[in-house]
């Protein structure tokens, strides 16, 4: 668990699939990751800093934090005293189904992007609460599905459609390397072996994939990664057997690196994701 009295408080609705976390760092955060899912949530207390999308934010008590699927963020507080937050880390596949029943457009393959990383939009910032408070504190289904219903309302209003990848060849080359470090996850990877495959320069590779995807392929195979281990984790398989299924030298590596992008253990964010049900709600922070 984190250290310096920082603490995360984390569950996971199984029935949605949504996880919720309230969580309190003082000094580093947390590396570099990103999500599968689209993350939704509220600055509680001090100052919560974090680089995204290649700016530098910093969020206030009562602003509401939006990031999308893929996009890479660190976190940190400036201030001795440290931050708080809540946070609901929505799956895209649920998303899209929900919007497109409400005929709110359709988001999947994360088509959707937030226009803004930081608002000062209040009613959206109450809803992110109320929906975070009902489905962190399990207060049944009636209540999580209303609160989530309206941040939904609210949260269409800060979507945009991104702009269409180009189609260079550049591009296409790119993202056949992308599609190959998904293929080939487990592997062993080498930047010689993704210079053949493209046809680039190994030092170009480099420079043209950052361009592309905001990250070195390295660094973007160690999120693919994570994100795939979280995913195997919540189905309650072993963490020994999760480090090799997605390409980890071992468990150790795989806590590690787990350690640094989310702050707890895998096993003990598997032990939060299997017992969510069956755990005690924990007094209000």
């Amino acid at each position: 668990m984190p250290a310096n009295n920082d603490w995360v408080d984390f569950r996971r609705d199984d029935e949605t699939g949504i996880e919720s976390v309230n969580a309190h760092f003082r000094g580093h955060a947390y590396d570099p990751h990103d999500h599968d899912e689209l993350l939704v949530g509220v600055t509680q207390q001090g100052l919560q800093r974090f680089n995204c999308h290649r700016s530098l934010h910093t969020s206030t008590p009562g602003r509401a934090i939006l990031i999308e699927p893929g996009a890479v963020h660190d976190g940190h507080a400036p201030d001795a005293e440290g931050f708080t937050y809540v946070m609901l880390y929505l799956p895209q596949s649920w998303v899209a189904e929900m919007m497109q029943r409400r005929g709110l457009g359709d988001v999947s393959n994360i088509e959707g992007a937030f226009r803004h990383t930081l608002t000062d939009d209040a009613l959206l910032a109450s809803a992110i609460q109320q929906a975070w408070f009902a489905v962190h504190q399990g207060e049944g289904r009636l209540a999580r599905d209303q609160s989530l219903d309206h941040l939904l309302t609210l949260l269409s209003r800060h979507l945009d459609t991104k702009p269409s990848l180009q189609h260079s060849e550049a591009m296409r080359q790119m993202q056949l390397l992308r599609d190959y470090l998904h293929d080939f996850m487990a592997q062993d990877i080498g930047l010689d072996e993704l210079s053949r495959l493209s046809g680039i320069d190994r030092f170009r590779l480099t420079r043209q994939f950052k361009q592309a995807f905001g990250q070195s392929p390295h660094a973007y195979l160690v999120r693919l990664r994570l994100r795939s281990a979280r995913a195997l984790l919540a189905q309650g398989i072993e963490p020994v057997q999760v480090a090799a299924q997605v390409g980890f030298a071992d468990q150790s590596h795989l806590g590690r690196w787990f350690q640094r992008a989310y702050r707890m253990t895998p096993a003990a964010y598997q032990r939060q994701c299997t017992n969510v049900l069956y755990a005690s709600p924990p007094a209000l922070r």
